[in-house]
């Protein structure tokens, strides 16, 4: 057999050999993007709907409290004062209690009755972020009204109970509550100058109880470090699984060429 021949077998075997060797770490590697992918599309799909519930679970207890103070709405704020201190006494999660008649706060367990526009209990939507109270500048309360026919009671919390609800998702995903035009995540609120990045696998849903708007996603660029820190973990294993097939795929070309070159070669 002449130079040229083995030679060009050779590097037909090399070539296939290696061409073989790199199906099992590509296939290996589209399956594994594929599958991260979609369980980061389905973590978030989960979230959203997890959260929607842990939100209104904790909205349920606002809810509750200006449920238990309605029969004080109407009353003179001399004598429904006191009880509401009592309520939110024995109520950790309660921030404050206001009544309002007509649209007008006129008894609130957290300002004097002169601050008038701290709930803005005029507004349709029944939970409202407050961002400008004078009794608490720097902290977002989270605002429920309750209303019976002219009257009205507006529970409170602070705005720290929903952010350690959305903290629980310790998934890399954002979470971000929109009420109305404001907004509150883990981590800031409407008062941030540029929202949080959600632009990877965003999903969005409403609470048909409260009104509210759950956004979830992942920031930008999260999904490609997840992809890179799964590949220096996984491709060492791929190399070696396409090192052993194309190895055993060589030594299967090599047996049959001598096989072919023995058969071939005359008898004497």
């Amino acid at each position: 057999m002449s130079k040229f021949k083995v030679l060009g077998r050779s590097m037909m075997a090399l070539l296939l050999t290696l061409a073989i060797s790199l199906i099992p770490v590509a296939s290996g590697l589209m399956v594994m993007i594929y599958q991260h992918d979609y369980k980061l599309k389905e973590t978030a799909r989960v979230s959203l709907k997890e959260a929607i519930f842990s939100i209104d679970l904790s909205l349920n207890r606002l809810h509750d409290a200006a449920l238990a103070a309605m029969p004080l709405a109407g009353s003179a704020c001399e004598t429904a004062r006191t009880h509401l201190l009592k309520q939110i006494q024995d109520v950790r999660y309660l921030r404050a209690l206001a009544l309002a008649v007509d649209g007008r706060t006129y008894c609130d367990t957290l300002v004097p009755p002169s601050a008038q526009n701290r709930f803005s209990p005029d507004l349709e939507a029944p939970v409202q972020l407050i961002f400008d109270s004078p009794a608490a500048p720097n902290e977002v309360l989270v605002a429920y009204q309750l209303r019976d026919e002219n009257l009205s009671v507006i529970a409170s919390t602070s705005g720290l109970e929903l952010r350690n609800e959305l903290r629980a998702f310790q998934t890399g995903l954002v979470l971000l509550l929109e009420f109305g035009d404001f907004y509150i995540w883990a981590d800031g609120d409407s008062r941030d100058p540029t929202r949080p990045s959600q632009s990877e696998f965003s999903m969005t849903g409403t609470s048909d109880k409260y009104g509210y708007t759950v956004k979830v996603g992942y920031p930008d660029g999260f999904a490609a470090d997840e992809r890179r820190h799964m590949l220096m973990q996984m491709l060492p294993s791929l190399t070696l699984i396409g090192i052993i097939t194309g190895s055993i795929v060589y030594w299967g070309l090599f047996r049959q060429w001598r096989k072919a070159e023995r058969t071939a070669a005359p008898k004497k």
